[in-house]
């Protein structure tokens, strides 16, 4: 027979499932408001990017207001660039809440380089538990839940009216993929900003490992390829909102890497006062963490 505290952890674990698939669903429907404004040929791309005609302006508002549509159906509430200004006495009460960034990547999406993503993440008391990226010209799906793992999958624009979870991760590649990387040490940074301290710290490892290979992707795409096992390490020495890594944070805890503070040996924190994200590195877990 089962009992109570058995009940409630089987209803917990449907719950999870169903909130990553509302993330999942959330995220191609807004990658898919994304690229109509994208590939339309009407979208002129030379107005500023932050007037409120601007190809950039209409489709992250699309985006969010999708988002939103399908989060707010789930009883936590959600935090985005949207609402930077909301309160933190409202806040600071809120021990589970969506973070998340309708269109990461603007610099991409003026570009029109494709390396555009749409982050959602579910975070429970100040931890990232839940993530999901989208890579709407990619067709890539990154998602992640710290008790299933994470997990990539390509080729999906839309669940279809059969689609389960189990399905999603039938059809997807387990994170990390297996290294062929052999003995070189890849870095994940971005070439056009590379930081005084960012060319220290790549001259540091270099000083450490005998092959050194630098690597350069658009916005929280980064994340995701230490997640993946295609880059070692992601130094970010610049500032960064938690919207823009909390998703990523989530794939990569799942995928048994973390987001730790530079310079210290704890992660990443969230829902705090300050937004703002201190430097951080991407890489393995370490041991006792």
């Amino acid at each position: 027979m089962e009992t109570l505290g058995e009940n409630k952890v089987f209803t917990f674990v449907i719950m999870k499932q169903k909130y990553v698939m509302a993330a999942i669903d959330a995220a191609l429907k807004a990658g898919e408001k994304i690229l109509s404004i994208y590939n339309d040929p009407k979208s002129d791309f030379e107005i500023e990017r932050k007037a409120d005609n601007s190809p950039l302006t209409i489709a992250d508002r699309k985006a969010h207001e999708t988002i939103a549509m399908i989060l707010n159906e789930t009883p936590f509430p959600v935090l985005s660039e949207e609402g930077k200004h909301l309160d933190y006495e409202v806040r600071k009460g809120w021990n589970t809440l969506w973070i998340v960034d309708p269109l990461d990547g603007t610099k991409e999406f003026i570009k029109r380089n494709g390396e555009f993503t749409v982050n959602i993440a579910l975070v429970y008391e100040g931890i990232p538990v839940l993530g999901v990226i989208y890579l709407p010209v990619k067709q890539e799906l990154y998602f992640a839940e710290e008790s299933l793992g994470a997990y990539k999958l390509s080729g999906i624009t839309a669940l279809d009216d059969s689609a389960s979870l189990d399905k999603l991760i039938a059809s997807s590649v387990r994170l990390p993929g297996k290294d062929s990387r052999k003995d070189h040490f890849v870095i994940v940074a971005s070439r056009s900003h590379l930081t005084p301290e960012t060319e220290t710290y790549i001259n540091e490892m270099k000083r450490k490992h005998a092959d050194v290979e630098l690597i350069s992707s658009g916005s929280s795409i980064k994340i995701c390829l230490v997640a993946e096992g295609k880059a070692d390490v992601y130094p970010r020495f610049a500032p960064t909102m938690e919207w823009d890594t909390a998703a990523g944070h989530a794939i990569a805890r799942a995928a048994g890497m973390e987001v730790y503070q530079a310079g210290e040996e704890w992660p990443l924190q969230y829902n705090k006062e300050d937004l703002l994200n201190p430097w951080f590195i991407v890489e393995k877990k370490r041991v006792n963490h």
